[in-house]
């Protein structure tokens, strides 16, 4: 499938569509460059599940959880400050991604070699005028 987001007054839309082709999938590695807009299409896909907090990234924290409409936890990971896989075992990731809910990877290709099979990858990817293409 493919989004197409030309503003950001389409990302609550596509957030929305992408929410809706989650099907029973749980766990989101989104890849793409710095500035590519992997944070802020996570916000916008929080707020389409219903969280009701602010949604920040977790660069220095690594994962933040936050409560969706129903109160389950949603599970928003960032793993650029890994430099090592060990790191990503070391803070428990695999029961994150066992736990059945939601979790929304940014930077995976730096943990690659642990994410589980059934992963969906999305590529995100900037136009020169703008546009995200997002891919999954």
């Amino acid at each position: 499938m493919e989004i197409t987001i030309s503003s950001l007054e389409d990302i609550d839309a596509a957030a929305r569509l992408f929410v809706r082709a989650m099907g029973d999938n749980t766990v989101f590695a989104f890849y793409g460059s710095m500035g590519a807009g992997k944070t802020t299409f996570i916000k916008a896909i929080c707020s389409a599940m219903g969280v009701r907090e602010t949604v920040t990234s977790p660069t220095f924290a690594i994962v933040n959880e936050y409560g969706d409409a129903d109160g389950c936890p949603v599970y928003h990971f960032d793993f650029y400050r890994i430099r090592k896989v060990s790191e990503a075992f070391d803070m428990g990731c695999e029961e994150y991604f066992n736990s059945g809910f939601p979790c929304l990877i940014e930077w995976p290709e730096l943990i690659e070699d642990i994410l589980p099979e059934d992963a969906v990858r999305i590529a995100m990817r900037v136009l020169p005028d703008g546009t995200r293409i997002v891919v999954f």
